[in-house]
């Protein structure tokens, strides 16, 4: 009986990356010979195993990709690094910190360069996604997905082996690949394998549909998307605020070609276009509410300077900000992205986020409690409070309020 590091752990460790968690292989084991040396069993179908001092991960050794049967304690170490996806994945180190590569992994790794270990990839269309997820993880290491990986990802989704995923998969994969620290290069794989047409169209469409050069320098909707996506990446680690970023301009997309590049009412057919994508997906109602905020006023964000009190506290009113200010936070977060995710424009101060803040906190300094004190009238205290906050916003002799994060986390009562 063996056990080995194996997967990420050594992938990482080679790459200089810190290593977060340690998945061993065991071989020569079996189920009872390990419960027996104090494991801990968890796994039904596929027996894990925790380890009785440290709690880390320990699997006997299999074959194939199916998990029910195929393990044994005559299985060996090099049929189990073959059954996985990519040759960067199939490293394993033994005790003596000896590096076995059976798969040509560090090559690869030394190349950067995402390829496949055998036909038995097809098996599995999830790793279509899983290696345009690893594309976006080591994107600033430079890897690259190796030309005969594209190629066979391209066959399996014309082949149709992407058209049946279970949409919690889908979600749960393209949740973690907006958490990775570059997440545009998924969609760029998936895009080039064709894979992104077929799984996220309202998205995909984007590619070609132009843009005024007056404010869109790049003119590409899809172009643009990513540099927005690449923005928020760089300004939030929220997975709320990266897909909000992502869908915000899906309106685009169903402009009729004969009024580009001009997309006037994109906001509301945007909305129309994230809630389907959501419930098709199944996404949790926080990144669904966040997205259609975002898609329904940016733009008015964006023209601040120029909208009435009023239509600037509707907006407010609109995003819930006085009762959930952090949401307000992610909101500005998103029209930032969209602000400065453009050529030419990816370090410009984006003032109208100040602006808004000033007119936030003049609003939300109104004392509703004191207001519904002294309404004698129920009903008329929602009235009462819109007027005060509109009356606060128009005072001109209060100091701006400041456009910090705490204090709009935290604004006056």
């Amino acid at each position: 009986m063996k056990s080995y590091l194996v997967g990420g752990a050594v992938r990482d460790r080679l790459l200089g990356r810190e290593v977060r968690e340690r998945d061993y292989v065991v071989v020569g084991a079996t189920p009872q010979e390990m419960i027996a040396a104090g494991y801990r069993q968890v796994g039904k179908a596929f027996p894990i195993f925790l380890h009785p001092d440290s709690n880390e991960e320990y699997a006997l050794a299999r074959r194939g990709r199916d998990e029910v049967g195929q393990f044994g304690s005559e299985v060996t170490l090099e049929q189990d690094l073959m059954r996985r996806d990519l040759t960067i994945n199939a490293l394993a180190e033994d005790e003596s910190g000896a590096i076995i590569d059976c798969c040509g992994g560090q090559q690869d790794l030394q190349a950067r360069v995402l390829r496949h270990i055998s036909a038995d990839f097809v098996e599995d269309p999830l790793r279509i996604l899983r290696v345009a997820r690893f594309a976006a993880r080591y994107a600033d290491f430079g890897f690259r997905v190796a030309k005969e990986t594209m190629q066979l990802m391209s066959e399996m989704v014309a082949e149709g082996a992407v058209d049946d995923l279970v949409p919690e998969r889908l979600w749960q994969e393209l949740e973690k690949a907006l958490a990775e620290p570059l997440p545009a290069p998924f969609f760029d794989v998936l895009r080039r394998c064709g894979a992104l047409k077929k799984l996220l169209p309202e998205l995909d469409i984007l590619w070609g549909v132009p843009q005024p050069e007056r404010w869109h320098p790049e003119v590409d909707t899809g172009d643009h998307t990513m540099m927005v996506l690449a923005c928020a990446a760089k300004r939030s680690h929220e997975p709320e605020v990266r897909f909000a970023a992502l869908v915000h301009d899906l309106g685009k997309g169903v402009t009729p070609p004969e009024k580009w590049p001009s997309h006037h009412g994109h906001e509301e057919s945007g909305v129309r276009l994230i809630e389907q994508l959501c419930e098709r997906l199944k996404a949790p109602k926080r990144f669904c509410e966040l997205a259609c905020l975002a898609a329904r006023y940016h733009t008015k964000l964006h023209h601040i300077e120029e909208l009435r009190d009023s239509t600037a506290l509707k907006m407010l009113e609109g995003l819930d900000a006085f009762r959930r200010p952090e949401r307000l936070a992610q909101f500005i977060l998103v029209c930032e992205s969209d602000f400065r995710g453009r050529a030419g424009f990816f370090d410009r101060p984006y003032r109208q986020a100040g602006r808004l803040l000033t007119l936030f906190g003049r609003a939300a300094s109104v004392d509703c409690g004191e207001i519904a004190a002294n309404e004698s009238d129920p009903e008329k205290i929602k009235e009462a409070v819109y007027r005060s906050r509109l009356a606060a916003m128009k005072q001109q002799d209060r100091v701006p309020y400041p456009a910090s994060w705490p204090n709009i986390l935290n604004p006056a009562k």
